[in-house]
């Protein structure tokens, strides 16, 4: 990801074409370690690509990759058994709920960030 980002960065710079040595640069201008055979299989990968392109190809990749919808499933899956043991956990979730709005609130300690 480092050498992406930093090929990024020197297309966005105005370098249509980066070379190795430009992207060293950028990448040691900032003290990031990074590895001649990461850039120069970058750089092989991309040569005579428009980065536009790139990009929209990597978006269309993308959108078929499921994002999210993962935390509902987990919530609805609670066993039931016997039809009283999920009341007592809300109840309690709520009581954890209200300490921690208690714990969070901050006491002014005598002075306040605005006077």
């Amino acid at each position: 990801m480092k050498v992406v980002a930093a090929y990024l960065l020197a297309v966005l710079g105005g370098n249509i074409s980066p070379s190795a040595e430009d992207m060293k640069d950028i990448l040691g201008s900032v003290g990031v370690e990074y590895d001649d055979e990461s850039i120069e299989l970058l750089l092989s990968q991309v040569k005579g690509k428009d980065i536009t392109d790139l990009i929209a190809a990597g978006r269309e990749k993308l959108a078929s990759v499921p994002a999210g919808g993962g935390g509902g499933a987990v919530a609805v899956a609670t066993p039931v058994s016997g039809g009283g043991g999920a009341a007592p956990a809300t109840a309690e979730t709520k009581k954890e709920e209200k300490v921690e709005e208690k714990e969070e609130s901050d006491d002014d300690m005598g002075f306040s960030l605005f006077d």
